[in-house]
């Protein structure tokens, strides 16, 4: 983490992926983005637009097999630059929610920023197949990105036909509740027991 800027730099290299990022909180929602999949550019660009995160994100995966690997492990490193770059989270609002809708499709989703990572995600209302992908590509970036994160996340799906406008829906919904989770509008760590896990 940079000295008074909530920003984090991670780069993970295994067999399957090679992924650099760099993520700062209080951005302008300048994105760029290159997974090497384009619904997951346009995911993570809709995300961090909404929240106004700046970031800058490339991974190369073993895309010949399928995103699953990319995808899993782009929600670990994103989770981990995020818990980098919130730092001891003195004076963030941590709670938050936000409800968006997408055409046909409404999503909601709830964050508590508390360190206690935790996701609650049904997706049944999902098509099986969402731009050639398998949907539960999209609960493993999720929870990858929850537990790296020590946030606690729920995605509610309440209603729609079209895959692609649920989880429209759903990214613009967590990077709505992402920019008001961390916002600073408190003094001191917002908890009664003094901490956050």
């Amino acid at each position: 983490m940079v000295m008074g800027k909530r920003q984090a730099t991670v780069a993970r290299t295994t067999k399957e992926t090679d992924i650099t990022l760099t993520l700062t909180l209080d951005g302008e929602g300048t994105v760029n983005v290159d997974t090497g999949i384009g619904f997951a550019d346009h995911m993570l660009t809709l995300c961090a637009f909404w929240a106004k995160f700046d970031l800058d994100l490339t991974c190369k995966g073993d895309l010949e097999i399928d995103s699953h690997h990319s995808l899993e492990d782009i929600g670990l490193c994103l989770g981990q630059a995020f818990a980098e770059a919130l730092g001891d989270k003195k004076g963030i609002n941590r709670v938050a929610s936000a409800k968006v809708p997408m055409d046909e499709a409404l999503a909601e989703v709830v964050i508590d920023l508390s360190g206690r990572p935790y996701i609650v995600y049904d997706d049944a209302l999902l098509p099986d197949i969402i731009a050639g992908d398998e949907k539960d590509v999209w609960r493993e970036f999720l929870k990858s990105f929850a537990f790296k994160a020590g946030m606690n996340l729920h995605v509610k799906y309440e209603y729609g036909q079209n895959g692609h406008h649920l989880l429209e829906a759903a990214f613009k919904a967590m990077g709505i509740a992402l920019a008001q989770g961390v916002a600073v509008g408190r003094t001191g760590i917002s908890s009664t027991k003094g901490s956050l896990d």
